[in-house]
């Protein structure tokens, strides 16, 4: 089916975009899930070729692309070589960067923002904690009022670019009466007195994602460290989690698509009983129903881009986008396992290791089970 969101300007985007993951992604796959990381090398080569800064303004050396489909069609791009990529780089500029564009001072956009659309300064997000999971209201992280200073203790978990970045938005508890109302955001370096980080996790999937515990120990900072409004946190997050959720969905889908693809190839190339495998009545009734899938969610997410882009998209569409892409995701390359046979439960395959990266989409930026309890909440029930 012909998708009818992209414009000119969009596909010589997706043709640069291209460009760079052929020079700088592809030749280098393999050693970045070796050392389970990217490496600095892969930021400042995006950041030179503009793709750090679309949601930065001109002024500080981004592109300001005002246009989420932008943002869009790169995800899609780099969730063709690895679901890693688009999770990692989407991190640092389509969840991150924001909060410091749109809710930072000045002299924060000043201090921090030329470095991250150059990839001299890598972004991640302190949202989960040990013990809170999707819970964001109960995280433990706190900061204390001591003068003219605040001082951090706790942790978060699950962060990604955790290991390497070097500025997190984090949330912590300011005001431990308020609940949900009492939590604030905010910027912490990691050359801070008292920041440190555990060991890159060692997770099912998305290896070439480098994901960290973050420990903070009397962590002293200033007001000139909170990003946004004092105590606001809890409702700033609300406020940025649609555009995280949709950036997942467009990635899930892109992902799943791609290998749809090369199973379909596989299928072509594969005999067995001295035919095609894709000439079995089974696999051509599967595959007829796995792309239908892809292009009916294609479809629905297309919808939630363009309406992003165009301010309109709800907090309830883009949960429904999240969990939905997620789960045909997930069972679209459970298929394409299936289909590739022994070959399909090789590491060394394609298919195996998306496989075990899309596991996790039904778990982060909300878990599906929460995102449909904000869906059915929707529906007065």
């Amino acid at each position: 089916m012909k998708r009818e969101i992209y414009d000119e300007d969009h596909e010589a985007f997706r043709t640069s975009v291209k460009e760079f993951v052929d020079r700088s992604v592809l030749p280098h796959a393999e050693e970045h899930i070796a050392a389970k990381a990217l490496p600095r090398e892969f930021w400042i080569e995006a950041g030179k070729q503009g793709l750090l800064g679309l949601e930065v303004p001109e002024q500080y050396g981004g592109a300001e692309a005002g246009d989420f489909r932008f943002n869009a069609v790169l995800q899609e791009e780099l969730a063709k070589v690895g679901a890693a990529y688009p999770t990692c780089h989407g991190i640092h500029a389509d969840i991150t960067a924001p909060y410091i564009v749109e809710l930072g001072t000045d002299e924060q956009k000043e201090r921090w923002l030329p470095g991250v659309a150059s990839g001299e300064i890598l972004l991640g997000i302190g949202m989960t904690e040990p013990s809170g999971g999707s819970d964001l209201a109960a995280l433990k992280t706190t900061a204390v009022r001591d003068g003219d200073s605040w001082v951090i203790n706790g942790s978060k978990t699950f962060i990604t670019n955790g290991y390497s970045g070097d500025l997190f938005v984090t949330a912590v508890r300011t005001d431990p009466e308020k609940g949900p109302k009492g939590i604030t955001l905010f910027g912490i370096e990691a050359t801070a007195e008292g920041f440190s980080r555990g060991r890159k996790l060692d997770k099912v999937g998305m290896e070439e994602s480098d994901t960290a515990e973050l420990f903070f120990e009397n962590v002293r900072l200033t007001d000139a460290e909170v990003i946004g409004e004092l105590n606001m946190g809890f409702i700033h997050m609300m406020q940025k989690l649609p555009q995280e959720r949709l950036g997942c969905a467009v990635a899930n889908i892109a992902h799943a698509k791609q290998i749809l693809v090369e199973t379909i190839q596989y299928a072509k190339d594969r005999h067995a009983f001295g035919v095609p495998i894709g000439t079995f009545q089974h696999n051509k009734f599967l595959l007829a129903d796995l792309v239908t899938r892809i292009e009916a969610a294609e479809a629905y997410i297309d919808k939630c881009v363009l309406n992003h882009s165009q301010k309109q998209l709800t907090a309830i569409d883009a949960a429904k986008a999240k969990w939905f892409s997620s789960q045909v995701q997930s069972e679209v390359l459970d298929h394409c396992v299936q289909i590739h046979g022994g070959y399909g439960f090789m590491n060394e395959y394609r298919v195996a290791r998306a496989w075990r990266d899309a596991r996790v989409t039904k778990i982060w930026a909300g878990s599906n089970e929460i995102m449909k309890e904000l869906i059915g909440r929707d529906l007065g029930l």
